[in-house]
Protein backbone atom coordinates (compact mmCIF):
# COMPACT_ATOMS: atom_id res chain seq x y z
CA UNK A 1 0.00 0.00 0.00
CA UNK A 2 1.33 3.27 -1.19
CA UNK A 3 0.41 6.47 1.07
CA UNK A 4 0.72 9.66 -0.70
CA UNK A 5 0.80 13.17 1.65
CA UNK A 6 -1.90 15.66 -0.07
CA UNK A 7 -1.52 19.09 2.10
CA UNK A 8 -4.60 20.98 2.24
CA UNK A 9 -5.87 24.19 3.43
CA UNK A 10 -3.31 25.95 5.27
CA UNK A 11 -1.75 23.05 7.77
CA UNK A 12 -4.56 19.88 7.18
CA UNK A 13 -2.94 16.86 5.77
CA UNK A 14 -4.70 14.45 3.81
CA UNK A 15 -3.61 10.95 2.78
CA UNK A 16 -4.30 8.55 -0.58
CA UNK A 17 -3.67 5.46 0.55
CA UNK A 18 -3.06 3.36 -2.85
CA UNK A 19 -2.86 -0.16 -4.06
CA UNK A 20 -0.75 -0.40 -6.54
CA UNK A 21 -1.88 -3.43 -8.51
CA UNK A 22 -5.31 -2.04 -9.24
CA UNK A 23 -5.12 1.88 -8.72
CA UNK A 24 -7.97 1.54 -6.32
CA UNK A 25 -7.38 4.11 -3.25
CA UNK A 26 -8.98 5.50 -0.62
CA UNK A 27 -8.71 9.17 0.84
CA UNK A 28 -7.88 9.57 4.68
CA UNK A 29 -9.48 13.14 6.02
CA UNK A 30 -10.20 15.61 2.39
CA UNK A 31 -9.93 18.88 3.91
CA UNK A 32 -10.77 20.37 0.92
CA UNK A 33 -11.42 18.08 -2.29
CA UNK A 34 -9.50 19.92 -4.74
CA UNK A 35 -5.23 18.92 -4.27
CA UNK A 36 -6.76 15.32 -3.86
CA UNK A 37 -8.91 15.45 -7.30
CA UNK A 38 -5.72 16.79 -8.80
CA UNK A 39 -3.68 13.49 -7.57
CA UNK A 40 -6.13 10.99 -8.75
CA UNK A 41 -6.68 12.46 -12.06
CA UNK A 42 -2.92 12.93 -12.23
CA UNK A 43 -2.67 9.07 -11.64
CA UNK A 44 -5.75 7.66 -12.94
CA UNK A 45 -7.12 6.40 -9.72
CA UNK A 46 -10.36 5.07 -8.72
CA UNK A 47 -11.34 6.04 -4.91
CA UNK A 48 -13.45 3.78 -3.83
CA UNK A 49 -13.16 4.86 0.02
CA UNK A 50 -13.20 8.33 1.75
CA UNK A 51 -12.40 7.71 6.04
CA UNK A 52 -12.87 10.35 8.21
CA UNK A 53 -11.67 10.37 11.65
CA UNK A 54 -13.72 13.14 13.05
CA UNK A 55 -16.35 15.44 12.07
CA UNK A 56 -14.01 18.87 11.58
CA UNK A 57 -14.96 20.35 8.71
CA UNK A 58 -11.21 21.14 8.01
CA UNK A 59 -11.27 16.65 7.83
CA UNK A 60 -14.89 16.56 5.86
CA UNK A 61 -15.06 19.38 3.51
CA UNK A 62 -14.07 17.51 0.32
CA UNK A 63 -16.28 14.61 1.33
CA UNK A 64 -19.22 15.80 -1.28
CA UNK A 65 -17.24 16.68 -3.76
CA UNK A 66 -14.93 13.52 -3.74
CA UNK A 67 -18.27 10.72 -3.29
CA UNK A 68 -20.53 12.32 -6.22
CA UNK A 69 -17.59 12.22 -8.35
CA UNK A 70 -16.19 8.92 -8.05
CA UNK A 71 -19.05 7.46 -6.07
CA UNK A 72 -16.67 6.50 -2.96
CA UNK A 73 -18.09 5.28 0.31
CA UNK A 74 -17.51 7.01 3.21
CA UNK A 75 -16.47 5.37 6.23
CA UNK A 76 -16.74 7.44 9.89
CA UNK A 77 -17.41 6.45 13.96
CA UNK A 78 -21.10 5.01 14.23
CA UNK A 79 -21.88 8.33 17.00
CA UNK A 80 -21.33 10.71 14.09
CA UNK A 81 -23.99 9.77 11.78
CA UNK A 82 -25.42 12.61 13.26
CA UNK A 83 -22.60 15.32 12.38
CA UNK A 84 -20.87 13.38 9.14
CA UNK A 85 -23.59 13.78 6.20
CA UNK A 86 -23.88 10.32 3.83
CA UNK A 87 -22.15 8.23 6.07
CA UNK A 88 -22.19 4.72 4.23
CA UNK A 89 -20.26 2.11 6.36
CA UNK A 90 -20.44 3.52 10.16
CA UNK A 91 -17.79 1.93 12.36
CA UNK A 92 -17.31 0.52 15.90
CA UNK A 93 -14.48 0.80 18.37
CA UNK A 94 -12.08 -2.20 17.82
CA UNK A 95 -13.83 -3.13 14.66
CA UNK A 96 -11.44 -4.84 11.93
CA UNK A 97 -12.97 -3.68 8.66
CA UNK A 98 -11.16 -5.11 5.47
CA UNK A 99 -11.42 -4.63 1.54
CA UNK A 100 -8.66 -6.25 -0.54
CA UNK A 101 -5.24 -4.97 0.47
CA UNK A 102 -7.34 -2.38 3.22
CA UNK A 103 -7.41 -3.59 6.44
CA UNK A 104 -7.52 -1.52 9.27
CA UNK A 105 -8.56 -1.73 13.22
CA UNK A 106 -10.99 0.94 14.46
CA UNK A 107 -9.61 3.13 17.89
CA UNK A 108 -11.84 5.01 19.06
CA UNK A 109 -9.98 8.04 21.18
CA UNK A 110 -12.63 10.78 22.19
CA UNK A 111 -10.69 13.88 23.43
CA UNK A 112 -10.52 16.34 21.16
CA UNK A 113 -14.12 15.34 20.32
CA UNK A 114 -16.53 12.33 21.52
CA UNK A 115 -16.62 10.53 18.03
CA UNK A 116 -12.96 10.87 17.07
CA UNK A 117 -11.29 7.36 15.80
CA UNK A 118 -8.07 6.27 14.32
CA UNK A 119 -7.46 4.08 11.85
CA UNK A 120 -4.67 1.43 12.64
CA UNK A 121 -3.58 0.10 9.20
CA UNK A 122 -1.79 -3.25 11.19
CA UNK A 123 -0.08 -5.24 8.02
CA UNK A 124 1.15 -1.95 7.02
CA UNK A 125 2.39 -0.72 10.70
CA UNK A 126 0.69 2.22 9.79
CA UNK A 127 -1.49 4.53 11.95
CA UNK A 128 -3.85 7.53 11.02
CA UNK A 129 -4.63 10.03 14.35
CA UNK A 130 -6.36 12.81 13.22
CA UNK A 131 -6.24 15.76 15.93
CA UNK A 132 -5.76 12.99 18.24
CA UNK A 133 -2.18 11.85 18.86
CA UNK A 134 0.49 14.99 16.58
CA UNK A 135 4.39 14.30 16.32
CA UNK A 136 5.47 15.95 19.72
CA UNK A 137 1.73 17.03 20.93
CA UNK A 138 -1.84 15.94 21.21
CA UNK A 139 -5.35 17.97 20.15
CA UNK A 140 -7.04 20.46 22.06
CA UNK A 141 -9.75 18.96 24.36
CA UNK A 142 -12.75 20.76 22.47
CA UNK A 143 -15.54 18.01 24.03
CA UNK A 144 -14.57 15.13 25.78
CA UNK A 145 -12.40 15.51 29.41
CA UNK A 146 -8.92 15.55 30.39
CA UNK A 147 -9.29 11.81 31.44
CA UNK A 148 -10.97 11.02 27.81
CA UNK A 149 -7.86 12.42 26.30
CA UNK A 150 -5.31 10.97 28.71
CA UNK A 151 -6.45 7.36 28.32
CA UNK A 152 -6.83 7.44 24.23
CA UNK A 153 -3.31 8.73 24.27
CA UNK A 154 -2.87 5.50 25.92
CA UNK A 155 -4.52 3.30 23.75
CA UNK A 156 -2.07 4.77 20.89
CA UNK A 157 0.95 4.33 23.56
CA UNK A 158 0.69 0.44 23.38
CA UNK A 159 0.89 0.01 19.69
CA UNK A 160 4.16 -1.46 18.33
CA UNK A 161 6.84 1.35 18.65
CA UNK A 162 7.80 0.74 14.48
CA UNK A 163 4.23 2.02 13.52
CA UNK A 164 4.54 5.10 11.34
CA UNK A 165 1.75 7.69 12.62
CA UNK A 166 0.32 10.21 9.89
CA UNK A 167 -1.16 13.40 11.91
CA UNK A 168 -4.12 15.46 10.71
CA UNK A 169 -1.79 19.16 10.57
CA UNK A 170 1.89 20.55 10.71
CA UNK A 171 2.07 21.64 13.87
CA UNK A 172 5.24 19.98 14.99
CA UNK A 173 7.89 23.01 15.14
CA UNK A 174 5.76 24.38 17.77
CA UNK A 175 5.02 21.48 19.48
CA UNK A 176 8.74 20.95 19.25
CA UNK A 177 9.27 24.39 20.82
CA UNK A 178 6.87 23.40 23.81
CA UNK A 179 7.91 20.05 24.49
CA UNK A 180 11.69 21.72 24.26
CA UNK A 181 10.93 24.09 27.07
CA UNK A 182 9.51 21.40 29.89
CA UNK A 183 12.23 18.91 28.23
CA UNK A 184 15.13 20.32 27.61
CA UNK A 185 17.21 17.97 28.82
CA UNK A 186 15.93 15.52 26.69
CA UNK A 187 18.63 14.05 24.02
CA UNK A 188 15.78 11.94 22.14
CA UNK A 189 13.98 15.29 21.59
CA UNK A 190 16.96 17.33 20.29
CA UNK A 191 17.85 15.27 18.16
CA UNK A 192 14.47 14.78 16.86
CA UNK A 193 13.99 18.92 16.26
CA UNK A 194 17.11 18.79 14.29
CA UNK A 195 15.75 16.27 12.32
CA UNK A 196 12.25 17.74 12.27
CA UNK A 197 13.80 21.39 10.95
CA UNK A 198 16.31 19.80 8.22
CA UNK A 199 12.84 18.45 6.63
CA UNK A 200 11.11 21.46 7.12
CA UNK A 201 13.57 23.27 5.90
CA UNK A 202 14.22 21.87 2.42
CA UNK A 203 10.04 21.62 1.74
CA UNK A 204 9.68 18.46 3.33
CA UNK A 205 6.49 17.59 5.21
CA UNK A 206 7.62 16.22 9.05
CA UNK A 207 4.97 13.74 8.75
CA UNK A 208 5.54 10.54 9.66
CA UNK A 209 6.37 10.20 12.83
CA UNK A 210 6.78 7.00 14.71
CA UNK A 211 5.23 5.61 17.96
CA UNK A 212 8.92 5.41 19.29
CA UNK A 213 9.52 8.56 18.54
CA UNK A 214 6.61 10.23 20.40
CA UNK A 215 6.89 7.85 23.38
CA UNK A 216 10.79 9.24 23.72
CA UNK A 217 10.04 12.63 22.91
CA UNK A 218 6.48 13.56 23.23
CA UNK A 219 6.06 15.24 26.01
CA UNK A 220 2.05 14.10 26.75
CA UNK A 221 2.97 11.11 26.11
CA UNK A 222 5.91 11.37 28.60
CA UNK A 223 3.31 12.52 31.47
CA UNK A 224 3.25 10.09 34.40
CA UNK A 225 -0.30 10.48 35.16
CA UNK A 226 -3.61 12.34 34.52
CA UNK A 227 -2.63 14.93 37.10
CA UNK A 228 0.34 15.88 34.87
CA UNK A 229 -0.93 15.03 31.25
CA UNK A 230 -3.89 17.91 32.50
CA UNK A 231 -1.21 20.33 33.41
CA UNK A 232 0.75 19.73 30.12
CA UNK A 233 -2.50 20.75 28.30
CA UNK A 234 -3.83 23.73 29.86
CA UNK A 235 -0.21 25.28 29.72
CA UNK A 236 0.06 24.36 25.79
CA UNK A 237 -3.30 25.77 25.38
CA UNK A 238 -2.01 28.84 26.27
CA UNK A 239 1.30 28.79 24.87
Amino acid sequence: MKIEIIKCLTDNFSYLLINEKNQDACVVDPGEAKPVLEYINKNSLNLKYILNTHHHGDHINGNNILKSKFDAKILAFEDDKDRIPMIDIPLKDNQIWKDDIFEFKVIHVPGHTSGHICFHFFNEKTVFTGDTLFSLGCGKIFEGSYEDMFNSLLRLKVLPPETNVYFGHEYTLNNAIFCQRFDQNNSELNKKILNIKKKLDSGFPSVPSTIKDELNCNIFLRAKNQEEFSKLRDLKDNF
